[in-house]
């Protein structure tokens, strides 16, 4: 994918990489830090093969090898990929604050037509405060809808936030797409990378995160902790126009 690339291509790859864990819901690797990304529930075709090609031998790839894995074809790959980016993005925190994804939504949002991608813990307050809210996700709950809807929706919202798993599932430059050009777009999710690089593609805002304490996500991510339970997080939000 073109965006991946373009972030790669602007990654420094001289840390090794030290550690990798995989649990079920969260994905950490550790190269000149850590950085995570959601594991994916649904494997696609690879879930009757080897989700991950060469598993028991991945501290043998270098970080660029290893975030290379963006690109590839099993989502569980590109999760890895993903966490290894992550791990890599000097993020310039001059640019970035303190924001939660849901607060900044929730104020661009007031009175206008939301999309989510995703069906994320802040939806119902949301409702509280738009004028028409679709939340699109690929297992709906109550009052959400399903992902053939996006073509429908997406081009219809003032402000839509895309969960930051797109960039492992490969959807992100797809649903970009639908995206009106004067919508206020965000990228929202562990899995975002706070990377300037995203600005190229009409996205306003990335809140993504940051690790400070390594040994206790790590120790979360082992434990089968969701990201909602994970410490050792800052979450940070980069705009573009900071």
């Amino acid at each position: 994918m073109k965006i991946i690339n373009d972030i790669l291509a602007t990654l420094e790859y001289e840390n090794p990489v030290k550690d990798i864990r995989m649990g079920p819901f969260q994905t950490a690797v550790v190269t000149g830090r850590c950085g995570l990304a959601s594991t994916p529930h649904d494997q696609g075709p690879h879930h009757k093969k080897s989700p991950v090609a060469d598993a028991g031998m991945l501290l043998e790839k270098d970080a660029r090898e290893l975030a290379g894995m963006a690109n590839s074809r099993s989502p569980v790959e590109a999760s890895i990929g993903m966490a290894t980016i992550n791990s890599l993005v000097e993020i310039d925190e001059k640019r970035c604050a303190k924001l939660n994804a849901g607060d900044l939504i929730a104020s661009k949002g007031e009175g206008k037509k939301v999309a989510i991608i995703g069906h994320f813990p802040f939806v119902q307050k949301l409702r509280q405060t738009t004028k028409e809210l679709w939340v699109i996700e690929k297992n709906p709950q109550e009052n959400d809808l399903p992902e053939n809807e996006s073509a429908k929706y997406l081009p219809r919202a003032d402000v839509i936030g895309i969960t930051g798993t797109a960039f492992t599932n490969h959807t992100i430059e797809y649903l970009l797409g639908l995206c009106s050009p004067s919508a206020y777009v965000i990228i929202l999710g562990g899995t975002a990378p706070l990377s300037p690089v995203v600005f190229d593609y009409g996205i306003d805002a990335v809140s993504g995160t940051k690790v400070i304490d390594s040994e206790t996500v790590l120790r979360y991510v082992s434990q089968g902790a969701t990201f909602r339970q994970i410490s050792g997080l800052e979450l940070l939000t980069m705009r573009k126009d900071r």
